[in-house]
Formats: structure tokens, sequence, C-alpha cells
């Protein structure tokens, strides 16, 4: 078993490594069952995931008759699988010599591949036979487990879909077919998150964007560079204005910073060797420049650009700014991957004996964001490093006294927590903030990293009360982590029925016949001129103007006939067929905007 494998299965709890080894072995069922149908493929890999398992093949190998697998065969793969299981095989390894491994599995690339990586990681090769060796219903592949102790533990099973994906996550490699499914121990679990992943289909934000009009990805633009459309753009601003507002009464300063850099700052940050994110470099006169990756070496500048005293500190430098990752193409997804991202990014600089006060603000400054934003479920993950492997920046003094003080923070505040061991950035440890949406689903979100090591890096100074010399620390914060990303979750999260101060039309005007037009234009003045996202709808019939204005999620609907107009009010439906009666409009507004302002969670 490898070292990182090892590491992530130490973290699982009891239950979790069952389903986990659950998941693992309902993979080389359906491998076995893939291949016994499609006796032309080659088997490439598959692991257990998170949610369930998938398995990747090669189904048009050199020199074979290729195969076309969709979710139409599902039903037949999935007979095949039950008739493996209930075989009642065993689960068996085996460990051989790198020869040995060669012949089993000679004439596919793909696992004389990953034997020539074993060998030269100096490892030895482990098998897992589905069955006992040599029988006839026996099949094996290359595994380092584990697994359950035989084939009947899959019972709760289902096939998911049906992808493309390169080998390796390589661009340059052969397009595989990948299948996903899932397993459980119990039907009813089955049943429920297969009920969830109906549900997370209806709140798709990219289905949803579509429908209503807030971004799209054009191909002629390019993967994973979104435009955001008109009604997107209100939305995508409010977001990040009332993150400015929260920010800037806290004591944050804003700046703007280039999109590109010369790659020196990134060789001087220590990013160069180990970020493999960045898009490839490009010569302007005799340097040679990057688009961003991050924002962090350009917001140092902004500390460096004079002396700095004591009485400044703490300096927090805030930028929603905009950076350029490389994103494999099989790993964009709408607003949630993308290559153009925006972190609402902040670095503050802070004297050591500031440093446990200002994350207990920065954590107040994530609770009030979240409580808003509709998110009132969340913990915190402390990400610490791996003191056996050797990538990470500093001595063991300062690591041990940075994760201290995350700890600390994150205790003082009473937020639940675990810990990540392993999962921190090389320049330092961090606190991540996983909230919970609406269905149940769990998102990394905010982080908080604490950096001894990049004042190091750039010489970062400050002078002290007695006149001295001394090296600031830095927390990189950000607080809904992507613009992009949060914006795909929040779609997602309210179904795209936004609260009113986020929607992009927040109240429709609907007359019921021409004769209302007029009074119906007034009242939609009235309201943008209070500062309400108001239209005025007159077009088709006012069932079918209703029915837009539901499909669409607009928080209000106020119908306007002759006695509205005789008695100046409006009768107000609310989103969901909500019948609020008839009130003043001078009495909606002021409801309307009395939400807006409060940023009511309706």
């Amino acid at each position: 078993m490898s070292k990182q494998l090892d590491e992530k299965l130490s973290k699982l709890s009891p239950e979790e490594l069952k389903l986990y080894k659950l998941r693992h072995t309902a993979e080389h069922v359906l491998h076995q069952a893939v291949k016994s149908l499609y006796p032309q493929i080659h088997l490439a890999m598959g692991p257990a995931t998170e949610d369930g398992f998938y398995f990747d093949f090669d189904a048009s190998p050199k020199g074979k008759k290729p195969v076309k697998v969709s979710e139409a065969d599902f039903k037949a793969i999935e007979k095949k699988m039950r008739q493996i299981i209930n075989l009642y095989l065993p689960m068996i390894q085996q460990e051989v010599s790198v020869e040995e491994a060669r012949k089993l599995f000679a004439g596919n690339p793909y696992k004389l591949e990953w034997i020539d990586l074993i060998k030269d990681r100096g490892e030895k090769v482990s098998l897992y036979w589905t069955g006992k060796p040599g029988d006839e219903n026996s099949m094996v592949d290359l595994c380092s487990g584990p697994h359950a102790d035989s084939t009947d533990a899959v019972r709760a099973f289902k096939l998911l879909s049906v992808a493309g994906a390169y080998w390796h996550g390589d661009e340059k490699n052969k397009m595989l077919t990948r299948i996903y499914g899932t397993a459980f121990d119990n039907q009813k679990d089955l049943d429920d998150y297969l009920q969830l992943l109906e549900e997370a289909k209806k709140r798709d934000h990219k289905k949803i964007g579509k429908q209503q009009e807030l971004f799209l990805v054009s191909p002629d633009i390019g993967g994973g560079l979104p435009i955001f459309m008109p009604k997107g753009l209100i939305v995508r601003k409010e977001i990040e204005n009332h993150l400015t507002n929260l920010k800037s009464s806290r004591g944050y300063q804003f700046v703007w910073t280039p999109n590109i850099a010369k790659s020196d700052i990134y060789v001087k940050s220590g990013h160069w060797k180990r970020y493999d994110a960045m898009f490839n470099p490009m010569k302007i006169d005799e340097d040679e420049y990057v688009v961003k990756p991050m924002n962090c070496p350009h917001h140092f500048q902004v500390f460096l650009e004079r002396p700095r005293s004591y009485r400044e500190f703490p300096i927090r430098i805030a930028e929603n700014g905009t950076c350029y990752r490389y994103e494999k193409s099989g790993e964009l997804n709408g607003l949630l991957r993308v290559r153009a991202v925006t972190i609402d990014d902040t670095h503050t600089f802070v004297r050591h004996n500031q440093i446990a006060d200002e994350i207990n603000n920065v954590l107040e400054l994530i609770e009030v964001f979240f409580k808003s934003m509709g998110f009132p479920n969340y913990y915190a993950r402390i990400s610490t490093r791996d003191p056996d492997d050797d990538k990470y920046l500093g001595s063991d003094e300062v690591w041990k006294k940075a994760e201290s003080a995350l700890l600390d923070a994150v205790k003082k505040r009473r937020i639940d927590y675990v810990i990540g061991k392993g999962e921190a950035a090389f320049y330092g440890p961090k606190i991540d903030v996983m909230v919970k949406d609406a269905i149940g689903r769990e998102w990394q979100l905010s982080t908080c990293q604490l950096d001894f090591n990049q004042p190091e890096n750039f010489d970062m100074s400050l002078t002290n009360e007695k006149g001295e010399v001394e090296r600031p620390a830095i927390l990189h914060i950000a607080i809904s982590g992507s613009i992009e990303r949060f914006m795909g979750i929040i779609i997602e999260h309210y179904a795209g029925a936004f609260p009113v101060w986020l929607s992009p039309i927040q109240a429709v005007v609907i007359p019921i016949t021409e004769g209302q037009h007029d009074y119906a234009a007034k009242i939609g003045d009235e309201l943008k001129s209070q500062g309400v996202r108001a239209e005025v709808w007159h077009d088709d019939s006012m069932q079918k103007r209703i029915r837009q204005a539901e499909r669409q999620k607009i928080p209000y609907m106020l119908i306007v006939g002759a006695k509205e107009g005789q008695d100046r009010s409006v009768s107000v439906r609310g989103r969901g067929e909500q019948d609020l009666g008839v009130m003043p409009t001078d009495k909606f507004a002021a409801k309307i905007k009395a939400e807006i302002t409060a940023k009511t969670i309706n």
C-alpha cells in the first residue's frame, strides 16, 4: 500500500473504512463484469472514492474491434455484477515479482505501465484475486487493497454514469471510458443517496444558469472561462459588494493588481517549483512573465513599498483578484471548477503577538458572512503538515507555533473542527471552513492560512516599540473561497430561488389588461427609484407571465387590475404561489426594501 493511500485510510473511522472496502470490492466486481461482457477491452484502473467508485478502460485497443458502452448497457452490466457477487468469491491478496506480474498482464499496456511505476518506486507488486487463483471464475488485478472479504459484501449498488477520462488525467494521453457507480452497506442508504443525486440534478447550477441566463461558457472563448450575463453579474456583484462592505468595516484596505507578473516573483515565493497549475510563461522584451495564479506576491509588494512601523499593524490588504490556473479540461465544471478564478483575497500582516486576536476576527467575519448567505451549518478543518514530508518550508518550531495558533483560535470560538494531517500549504498550516448546503452536501469555502515563511522569503520587517527590526507573519485569507465557485454553490443551495437581496429581478409588475399599463409602469418606476430591481411585463397573457415569473423564481409578482389602480395598491404574490394579499404600494415598497437592506434569507 502506498504511503499516500495508507495516510488516507488512517483518517477513516471504522464505519468509513468498512464502506471504503465494500466500494473497492464493488469496483473489482464491475471491471470483471465489463471484461466478461467485452473481452476485447483493456482494463486500466479504478479506485474507491468518497461517494462510490469508478473504473477506467480502453474501449478501442489497437488492433481490436472498438466497443461503445453507454448508460443503456448498465442493466446488462449490473446483471453480470450480481452473478459475480452471488458466486461468493473471496478477495485474495498476493505479492509477486515484477517478472511474474509482467507475464500475468502481458498485452495490457496500462497494467505494464503501472508495473514499471511500482518497480521505479521500489515497492512490491500487490495483486488482488477475485476468487481463488486459477479458478474458472477468478480474475486478477494490480491492487494494494483493502477490500471486503468476499464479493457477497456488495449488495446495495448502482451504476450511475459513463464519461470520458484521459489516462492519468493528461490530455496528451488516450481518452478512456469511465463508468461511475456507488455502493452502500444497505438498500436504504443507497436509496437515500440516489434521492440526493436526483435533487442535486434539479439544482445543477449549469442547468439553472442557462434557464435564468446567469452565465455561459463559450467554446470560442475556452473551457473554464465563464462569461457572466447581465442577470448573473448582478448576483456576482451583490456577493462581491457584500464581502467588500464586511471587510471594509473591519479595517481591510482594497487594492487592484495586474493579471500578469514576472516569473521571478514566483521563484522567490517558492511557488515555481511547488505549484503545478501555472500556465506556460511568455516572453515580453527580455523578461519572462506568467498570468498570475495567485495574488499573494502582488500584495506583498504593497507591504514592501515603504518601511513599516509597529503602529500600523495589523495591515489588512484585500482584493477581489482574478487569477488564472491551468485546470485539466476533464475536471472543469461550470462555475465550480474554472481556469479564471476570482478570489476574495486578503493578506493580513501581523505581529506575532497579534496572531490569536486576528484569527479570531477572521473567524468572526466568516460566521457573519455565512449566516447572511444562508449557511448556518459549518465546521473547521485544520490542515497541518506531515512531519515526514519534505515539501514544507520552515523549521519544526515555526510549524508547531503556527498550528497551535490556529487550533487555539478555533477552540476559542467553539467551532467544531477536525485535523487534516498533511493537507497544509507548503508555506503554512490553514483553517478551511466546511459548510453544508440545503441538501446536506459539504463544500470547502473559507480558508485562513498562517504563514511565517513568506516574510522570510521577501525579507519583510517592521520597526517595533524599541526601535528594533521585527519579522511579521502573514494570514492568507479568503472568505468565499472563489467568487465563481461560491456563486455556483449558491445557485445550487437555493435552487435558483435567491433571497430577495441577491435576486437579479426582485419584483415584476404584471398588469391584468392593457388599461393598467400606465399604472404598472408608474409602480415599476417608483420601485426602481428606491433601489428595487423591478420590471414591468406586458407581453403575452397574464397567466403566461405569471408562469414565466415562477420559472425564473422571481421573489415577488405584483398583479394590478382596475381596482388596484383605483386604490393605488398591488396584489402581491410571493414566490412559490404564496398569496400575500392586497397592500398599498408604499407598504410593499417598505417591505421589500427592508428585506433587501437586512439581507433577509427567505
